[in-house]
């Protein structure tokens, strides 16, 4: 069987909802040992977050974002399961958690305690807002104060939020990628507050505006939205053709002449102002208005057609059920496990029920995972 990167790698995860286990279920992919942590009786608040239900009970959310875990039902005002998560914690590599500060250490788990217990330790908390901050971090929240919102949605409509919770996910990323850095660094990381490692909703947001933040701060005027256009290139958004929309992606120059051709508009590839980027971006409403013109000629496979033999970025507007459906017949995507990880990751273990493993975990410890079969490897 192939070795996973992080094998042997053992992540005891005290977070909840979706950056924190986002970021666990990362770390599970790539093989490392993962003990999810919950509270008895409701686990993790995404256990409710339904409908829709898979047929046992299990909520599509929970489901999503739980893969390669064992489950650990395990009450805070118990000294005993206190006890049982400092032994798991004394021979963890890893622990993430977001509760607000304060919380754990009046639980007896006290981050710079356990640091000090275990000199190889790495402790990531992900909060909202920074680790002194009281406020509750939520996805919603930080796509409005973050400026996300302010830059989604159409011209002259509200604000909007994204159709994902964009946020945790990428502050999961981000908090997997910091994790996985002190990780390979380990040995170098001399006192417990290297071994500290803070990621936040807000900053991984702000991180995420990207060009949208550098045109702000370059330009010295606040972004705007742009609904389906784009702020630096042109011809780069929707166009409906005759009989649904389509997205046309023109990002080098190179690509304007021959796009333009594929669309029946010779005049506009050989027009001089149109030649560059710049050109293009002030001179948007004409080359806007005259490819929506000619979009609603056709058919949008046909569009296409044209732009795909010219080497054009191009692609027609799926339903999430359409796109998903080439992964489901690869048998990329399973109802109990989701996407299958990309990259030196795979399927180990379901997403867990609640303290689906914890008798083997307070009888074995670290050892359950010798307990538990693990899932058949997906044919290459």
């Amino acid at each position: 069987m192939k070795t996973l990167p992080l094998q042997g790698v053992r992540v005891v995860d005290l977070s909840r909802v979706l950056a924190g286990p986002h970021c666990s279920m990362v770390l599970g992919d790539l093989g490392a040992d993962v003990i999810k942590v919950e509270r008895p009786r409701s686990g993790d608040d995404t256990r409710g977050w339904g409908p829709p239900f898979a047929p046992d009970g299990e909520s599509a959310y929970f489901l999503s974002t739980n893969r390669n875990k064992l489950s650990l039902a395990a009450d805070f005002r118990s000294p005993a399961d206190v006890e049982l998560l400092h032994t798991l914690i004394d021979d963890a590599d890893i622990v993430i958690e977001n509760f607000l500060p304060g919380v754990l250490a009046r639980y007896g788990l006290d981050a710079d305690g356990l640091l000090a217990r275990n000199t190889k330790l790495l402790w990531c908390t992900i909060s909202g807002f920074g680790p002194e901050s009281v406020r509750p971090g939520y996805d919603f929240v930080v796509q409005a104060e973050s400026g996300w919102m302010a830059i989604t949605g159409e011209p002259d409509g509200a604000p909007m939020k994204t159709g994902v919770a964009l946020v945790d996910l990428v502050t999961g990323k981000d908090a997997a990628i910091a994790v996985l850095g002190a990780f390979s660094g380990r040995d170098r990381l001399v006192t417990a507050a290297d071994r500290r490692i803070d990621v936040t909703l807000q900053a991984s947001a702000l991180a995420a505006l990207a060009n949208v933040a550098q045109n702000t701060i370059v330009s010295g005027r606040d972004a705007r939205r742009w609904g389906n256009a784009h702020a630096n290139l042109v011809p780069y958004q929707l166009f409906a053709a005759a009989d649904r929309p389509f997205v046309l992606a023109v990002g080098a120059d190179p690509q304007w002449p021959p796009a333009a051709r594929a669309l029946g508009l010779d005049d506009l590839a050989s027009d001089p102002e149109l030649a560059t980027n710049a050109g293009r971006v002030a001179h948007r409403d004409r080359v806007v208005a005259a490819i929506a013109a000619q979009a609603g000629q056709r058919p949008a496979a046909e569009w296409i057609d044209a732009l795909d033999r010219v080497g054009v970025p191009c692609g027609v507007v799926r339903g999430v059920q359409d796109a998903l459906q080439q992964a489901v017949e690869r048998g990329d995507a399973s109802p109990r496990t989701g996407l299958a990880p990309q990259g030196n990751g795979r399927v180990r273990y379901e997403p867990p029920h609640l303290d689906a493993h914890g008798a083997l975990i307070r009888n074995h410890h670290w050892s359950a995972f010798h307990h538990v079969p693990i899932l058949p490897a997906r044919p290459a």
